[in-house]
């Protein structure tokens, strides 16, 4: 039976070094279906021993996350960030932990449960942006000077007038003197910017109600997670920061928009959805996309029992799909 998971995987690759120009597929899937037995044995191993087998899988490609990071994220930085989850992460397929690492890279986010978090979906690894992560991505579009999200509790001091001129329509002021349990429960979540220029944009308020609203129709992981009852979904463990989040999420409507931004929340809600989120990623190289997609095609094929009498799934042609047909009708004559 062929290893699925990356805690088999990576035994595999550490106990034979692959070639050196051999591609993520040829060390993460095994299509022969025959596996050593030992391998079998040690893939027992679980908790710090197997997250140090998969961090030293992952550094084997160490240059194609030098290549996807930018210039002031160094690459050990990066993955001594990922080395702290990746216990959780060790029954992942690893085309699918790649696909997540390599899609959290390109964005120039550490996946440190600030800017951003691997989360396991069953099988699958899902690169999941955080509110942090939402706000570096702002700074970068050159044109906000200063991001502000926060929580209102029920004892804080705060009013909102959308018909006031700003900055008066809306005020904050924390009880931070008082303990967390004085301060009282979150009422409200809000987000807000100062532009480069000096004006304020549009404040966002969500109250409990709001998020939970947007929890129930946007998020696939939510349903998911309800149907299987696991309730291990973010909305379920974080509930505040996700409704921090959307705040930001919404806020990112109304202040100017960069490429970047857009393709982030594109990737945030393909990842909810269970879908391919490198295709999202900025700068993505070609190789890197096909590799990307026939990774994840091995990954789903390999969930399957049924996978060898599942029609694949059409790959990318590097000529239209006409001109390919005509060149085998030009051969069959």
């Amino acid at each position: 039976m062929a290893l699925s998971t990356l805690k088999a995987r990576v035994i595999a690759a550490t106990t034979e070094q692959p070639p050196a120009d051999a591609t993520v597929q040829a060390v993460a899937e095994d299509t022969n279906g025959s596996v050593p037995a030992q391998l079998h044995t040690s893939a027992q191993a679980e908790g710090d021993e197997a997250a140090d087998m998969a961090l030293s899988w992952l550094e084997q490609y160490g240059a194609d996350f030098t290549k996807a990071l930018p210039s002031h994220i160094d690459v050990k930085t990066f993955l001594s960030a990922v080395r702290a989850s990746l216990p959780g992460l060790v029954h992942c397929t690893p085309a699918s932990l790649r696909q997540a690492l390599l899609t959290c890279a390109r964005f120039g986010l550490v996946p440190d449960g600030r800017h951003a978090v691997i989360k396991r979906e069953g099988k699958l690894a899902v690169f999941v942006p955080m509110a942090q992560g939402y706000v570096e991505l702002m700074y970068r579009s050159g044109r906000v000077g200063s991001v502000h999200v926060g929580m209102v509790h029920e004892h804080d001091e705060w009013s909102y007038e959308p018909t006031a001129p700003s900055p008066l329509d809306f005020t904050h002021k924390p009880r931070v003197e008082l303990s967390k349990k004085e301060r009282g429960a979150p009422i409200l979540a809000y987000a807000f910017c100062w532009l480069t220029s000096g004006v304020r944009s549009q404040v966002i308020v969500l109250n409990r109600e709001d998020a939970e609203a947007i929890r129930d129709e946007y998020s696939q992981a939510y349903r998911r997670a309800q149907e299987s009852g696991k309730a291990d979904s973010f909305w379920h463990t974080d509930f505040d920061k996700m409704w921090a989040k959307s705040a930001l999420r919404r806020l990112h409507k109304v202040v100017p928009m960069s490429a970047e931004l857009v393709a982030l929340a594109k990737a945030d809600e393909a990842g909810d959805a269970g879908e391919v989120q490198i295709i999202h990623a900025p700068a993505e190289e070609a190789h890197l996309l096909a590799e990307a997609d026939e990774a994840h095609e091995r990954a789903e094929a390999s969930q399957d029992p049924k996978a060898s009498r599942v029609r694949p799934l059409p790959r990318k042609r590097s000529q239209p799909r006409r001109s390919t047909r005509q060149s085998r009708k030009g051969a069959r004559r």
